[in-house]
């Protein structure tokens, strides 16, 4: 009796041993399918760029430092490695992007254009979808942690040798700043 109770215990363990590892495997891809969903975006992204220089560079003669800006930032982001450095080159990117936006504002032929404005256009809802893909990928991830950290499934994460995933974060203290908005009729 003794020996089919143990044996019973040695199943249960095994059960929950393998339920557990699976669950951190499911967790671990879904976080990896929410990364390549946000590199799907950042490279719809990197592709509308150079579009977007070219339509207005022959407008813009005298802010070229500022293309040039974009298109540096563009390739340093495409070159970036792992999360916390794409994530630090893609905001270096967006800066860059707000410049030119920025700009494009103070030039009526580049703002009545409709190469510009249709580019404009599917920038900002590139950038919806990347900021939508970042939070899907940032839930997943912290289940994934939060799985790895909690117990008893730290102890399999620990044999198995799971490691934390990156979230993505705001690293430029300008976007963490609250917008102010006055709406005083003065």
């Amino acid at each position: 009796m003794a020996i089919l109770i143990f044996i019973a215990a040695l199943v249960i363990i095994g059960l929950w041993l393998a339920a557990s590892y699976n669950s951190l495997i499911a967790l671990k891809n879904q976080a990896l399918n929410g990364w390549k969903q946000i590199d799907v975006q950042l490279k719809r992204r990197h592709d509308l760029i150079p579009n977007l220089v070219e339509t207005v560079k022959g407008m813009m003669n005298f802010e070229q430092t500022t293309l040039t800006r974009v298109i540096e930032a563009r390739n340093k982001a495409i070159s970036a490695q792992g999360i916390a450095e794409k994530a630090a080159k893609e905001n270096v990117l967006t800066g860059a992007l707000r410049q030119l936006f920025a700009l494009v504002e103070n030039y009526p032929n580049l703002k009545s254009n409709e190469n510009v404005s249709k580019l404009q256009e599917e920038l900002a809802s590139t950038e919806n979808r990347i900021g939508s893909a970042r939070q899907f990928y940032n839930d997943i991830a912290t289940r994934f942690n939060i799985a790895q950290q909690t117990f008893p499934t730290n102890m399999v994460a620990r044999t198995f040798g799971f490691k934390a995933a990156e979230l993505f974060e705001i690293t430029d203290a300008s976007e963490k700043d609250v917008p102010s908005v006055d709406l005083n009729l003065k």
